[in-house]
C-alpha cells in the first residue's frame, strides 16, 4: 500500500492533493480558452455545437454509473482507515462489474435512441445527419469506458493519491481539446473528432487501471465478486443518483423559466454573469474532492478528526472565498463594462452581485454536503433537495414575473441560503458540535453577509475602492486574531519568510 493509514487525514496530504485538483480542474480550462475559438474556425459552427452536445451527452450518460463511483471511494476509504485491506479487492471488483453493467445498459440505449435524438430532438442539418449519427455510436461505446473510469478514479481517490489521479486528468483533459485540433489537419468529419475523443477515454481508463493496480497490488492477486456488497453500495448510490439528477435540474431551472417568462436576450444577460461566477467553484471544488475520502477514513478512526477537519475546511474555503466574493460584489458594474460594455454592464450587475453572494454560501455549504456523503447519508441531502423542488418552483416563478433576471438571481440565492443552513443543522448534529462553535460560525457568516449586502450598495469609484480596502483591512485582522490558530499563525509567519527571502534573492 503506498499510503499508510494514518497519513490518509493528514493537513500537509490534503493541503497537497487540493493543489493536485486545482491545478487538474484548472489545466484544461486554460486549454479550452485557446483551443474552441481554433475548433469553431475549424469545424464551423453547426459542427462545434454538434460536438459540445457530443461532450454533454457523454457527461450526462455518466449518470448511469449511478453514485458507485462515489460509493466506491466512501466504502475503500472506510475499509483503509479501518484497516481492513483485505476485504477491498472484493470491493472493487464487484463495483466495478456493476458499474460495467449499466454502462452497457447506457450503451445500448443511446445506439438506439441515436436516429431519433438527432432527427428530433436536436434538428441537426441534413448534411450532417449521417456523420452525427455514426459519432453518437461511437459514443454509445464509450459510455461503459467512462462510467467504469469513474470507479478506478474512486479507489485512487480513496487513497488520496490525488497526484495520479491530476495526471490523467491534466493530459487527457487539455487532450479533449487539443485532440479535435489534432485531427482538423486530415479531416473535418465529425466522426473522426469524436473517434479520437474516444480513444482519449480508452487511455484515461488504462492509465486509471494501471495507477489502481501499482497503488493496490492486492488488486491484481484476487477478481472476486462480493454479492453481499451490492446492496449497501446501491443504497448509497442510488441517493447519489437522486442528487445528481436533480441537483443540475434546480442549476438550469432559472435560465428555462427566464426564457419562457421574459425574452431570450434575457436569458443571455443572465447566462453570462452566471458563467463568469460559477468558475469560482473550482477553489472549493479542489478540496471538497480530497476531503469525501477524508470523512470516511477519519471517521471510522477518530471522530474528533472528522470535527476538525470540518471545521478546518469550512474556515479555508471561507478565507479564500470572502475576499474574492467582496472584489466581484464590489465592482460587478466596472468590470463587466470593461469586459462586455455598458448596455451589459447596466442590465446584469445586479444578476452577477445576487449571484456571488451565492456561490460564496455555497462554497462552503460543500463541506457538510460531501461529510453527508463522507459518512454514509446520501439520502440525507438528496431529501433536502426534493423537498425544496415545488417551493423553490413557486418562488423562483413569482420573483422572475415581478423582478425579471434580478429576481431569479435573488431565488437562486436564497434557495443556496436555505440548502446551507439545512446541511450545516445536520452535520453540526452528526458530528455534535459544541455550542460556542455553531454560535461563532452563524456571528461570522452573518456579518459576512451583511458585508457583502452593503458592498451591493455601491457609490462611486473611490468610494467602492476606500470601502473595501476597509473591509479587507478589518477581514484580515479579524482572520489573524480570531479565525487562525497558533499553530496556523506559525505556518502563515513561515512561508511569508519564504516568500520575503526569495524576493530578496
Amino acid at each position: 500500500m503506498a499510503n499508510n493509514n494514518k497519513d490518509l487525514t493528514s493537513g500537509r496530504l490534503l493541503a497537497r492533493n487540493t493543489i493536485y485538483n486545482l491545478i487538474g480542474q484548472g489545466a484544461p480550462i486554460l486549454i479550452a480558452i485557446f483551443a474552441i475559438p481554433l475548433l469553431i474556425k475549424g469545424l464551423g459552427t453547426d459542427r462545434f455545437g454538434v460536438l459540445t452536445l457530443a461532450w454533454v451527452v457523454v457527461g450526462y450518460f455518466s449518470l448511469f454509473d449511478f453514485g458507485l463511483g462515489r460509493a466506491l471511494t466512501k466504502v475503500v476509504a472506510e475499509k483503509l482507515g479501518s484497516g481492513q485491506q483485505e476485504d477491498i479487492p472484493a470491493v472493487v471488483w464487484t463495483t466495478l462489474s456493476l458499474m460495467i453493467a449499466f454502462g452497457l445498459l447506457g450503451a445500448v440505449l443511446l445506439a438506439v435512441c441515436a436516429h431519433w435524438f438527432v432527427d428530433v430532438v436536436l434538428k441537426v442539418p441534413d448534411i450532417l445527419k449521417s456523420e452525427t449519427v455514426n459519432s453518437f455510436y461511437l459514443l454509445a461505446f464509450s459510455i461503459p469506458i467512462v462510467i467504469s473510469t469513474a470507479g478506478l478514479r474512486g479507489v485512487l481517490e480513496a487513497q488520496q493519491r490525488f497526484e495520479l489521479v491530476n495526471i490523467v486528468r491534466s493530459i487527457m483533459g487539455a487532450f479533449t481539446y487539443l485532440g479535435p485540433l489534432l485531427v482538423l489537419p486530415f479531416s473535418h468529419s465529425l466522426f473522426a473528432v469524436v473517434g479520437v475523443l474516444v480513444v482519449s477515454r480508452v487511455l484515461t481508463w488504462l492509465a486509471h487501471l494501471f495507477f489502481c493496480f501499482y497503488t493496490m497490488p492486492e488488486l491484481t492477486q484476487s477478481f472476486t465478486v462480493d454479492r453481499t456488497a451490492i446492496k449497501p453500495l446501491m443504497y448509497f448510490g442510488s441517493w447519489m443518483t437522486v442528487t445528481n439528477i436533480i441537483g443540475p435540474l434546480m442549476v438550469y431551472l432559472d435560465r428555462f423559466l427566464i426564457g419562457a417568462l421574459l425574452t431570450v436576450s434575457a436569458v443571455a444577460y443572465y447566462t453570462t454573469p452566471y458563467e463568469i461566477v460559477t468558475k469560482l467553484w473550482i477553489i472549493p471544488g479542489a478540496l471538497i474532492g480530497v476531503l469525501l475520502p477524508a470523512f470516511s477514513a477519519s471517521f471510522m478512526q477518530d471522530r474528533n478528526l472528522t470535527t476538525k477537519l470540518f471545521i478546518r475546511s469550512v474556515k479555508y474555503i471561507f478565507l479564500v472565498m470572502f475576499p474574492v466574493s467582496l472584489i466581484i460584489v464590489t465592482f460587478a458594474h466596472e468590470g463587466l463594462n470593461i469586459w462586455i460594455g455598458a448596455e451589459f454592464a447596466g442590465k446584469s450587475m445586479r444578476v452577477l452581485q445576487f449571484l456571488t453572494i451565492g456561490v460564496f454560501i455555497n462554497s462552503i455549504a460543500q463541506v457538510p454536503f460531501v461529510l453527508l456523503q463522507g459518512l454514509g447519508r446520501p439520502d440525507l441531502s438528496a431529501k433536502i433537495i426534493l423537498m425544496q423542488i415545488p417551493i423553490y418552483l413557486l418562488i423562483l416563478w413569482w420573483s422572475v414575473r415581478n423582478y425579471g433576471i434580478e429576481g431569479a438571481a435573488f431565488a437562486w440565492t436564497a434557495r443556496v441560503l436555505i440548502d446551507a443552513t439545512l446541511f450545516f443543522i445536520i452535520s453540526a448534529r452528526l458530528l455534535s458540535l459544541a455550542k460556542v462553535i455553531k454560535k461563532n460560525m452563524i456571528i461570522i457568516m452573518t456579518v459576512t453577509l451583511l458585508i457583502l449586502a452593503v458592498a451591493i450598495l455601491g457609490g462611486g469609484l473611490v468610494v467602492k475602492i476606500v470601502a473595501f480596502i476597509l473591509t479587507i483591512a478589518i477581514f484580515l485582522i479579524i482572520s489573524w486574531l480570531v479565525l487562525l490558530g497558533r499553530d496556523e499563525q506559525v505556518i502563515v509567519k513561515d512561508k511569508l519568510k519564504s516568500l520575503n527571502i526569495f524576493i530578496k534573492a
